[in-house]
């Protein structure tokens, strides 16, 4: 019997004026069905919305999993991966990067066009995410940057390389992946840094999982670890430091801070000044 393969279908969006929710379905699936399934949750699939502006990705409604300006589709739209990317006050220039969850690449994008010397290999465990890859203007994978299709977890167990950067944003649906809350995975997340290396993770979600995970983060780099919150969003952004002896040096930082401010097109200075607080309020307990 013969099959129709799925591919990004448009159905009309009901909340843009010509906009589109883009779909991973066949060409003679009925958008009426699909488009109710969308609105009470029932559709399982990760899908966009495009307004002509802006690209979204979604797991739900309730919760926008990446975001591109279509004019700027290196940009960081969203305020946690901009607070992410204040990992360059303390690399300002890494060898080798790993990020572990793809979403819409925002974070893949603004390291790929940044840094045009780095090593670069981003994890996604969902066929569905990387089949959004274009819509997300996404590089090729090259000698230097690549997409791997696999589990987080058993990725870096069985990974011998080293990298100077780790970045962790792997969620699904329903909060953080279940196979990213454990020690283990943690454990290799420190096997797999340089000695100098830095792991950055993103903590959404409820309280009480953020505080298992900045817990685990605890136990394996002791009290190199920062953690800011980002607004008035549920999520933090933590920075872990594997040098045992690693002790930061505000004043170099700020002054970092004042020149990578506009490479970056970041508020770098603000994000210097929030972490350097969270050090102190970190001693006071």
């Amino acid at each position: 019997m013969n099959t129709v393969s799925p591919k990004v279908l448009s159905i009309p969006s009901p909340f843009a004026v010509n906009g589109v929710i883009k779909v991973l379905e066949a060409p003679d699936a009925d958008p009426s069905i699909l488009l109710n399934r969308l609105l009470d949750g029932r559709y399982e699939k990760p899908y966009v919305v495009d307004d002509g502006h802006s690209r979204a990705l979604y797991f739900s409604f309730s919760f926008v999993q990446s975001a591109m300006r279509l004019s700027q589709p290196n940009s960081l739209e969203l305020a946690y991966t901009r607070k992410m990317m204040s990992f360059v006050l303390f690399a300002p220039q890494p060898k080798s990067i790993l990020m572990l969850g793809l979403g819409g690449g925002s974070l893949a994008k603004f390291c790929h066009h940044h840094f045009p010397d780095t090593q670069i290999t981003v994890v996604e465990i969902n066929p569905d995410v990387v089949a959004f890859r274009d819509e997300f203007k996404i590089p090729p994978d090259s000698d230097r940057f690549r997409v791997v299709l696999s589990d987080a977890a058993l990725y870096v167990a069985s990974c011998a390389a080293s990298f100077d950067v780790i970045v962790t944003d792997a969620f699904d649906k329903d909060g953080f992946a279940s196979t990213v809350c454990n020690r283990e995975f943690y454990f290799n997340l420190r096997r797999l840094l340089a000695a100098d290396g830095l792991l950055v993770a993103n903590l959404a979600g409820r309280r009480e999982e953020r505080k298992v995970h900045l817990k685990m983060l605890g136990d394996f780099f002791n009290e190199r670890t920062l953690a800011v919150p980002v607004g008035r969003d549920d999520n933090h952004i933590a920075i872990a430091f594997n040098n045992r002896d690693f002790a930061p040096c505000w004043q170099t930082i700020r002054r970092r801070a004042k020149a990578l401010s506009r490479t970056f097109d970041l508020d770098l200075e603000k994000f210097a000044e929030k972490f350097a607080r969270s050090e102190k309020n970190a001693h006071r307990q």
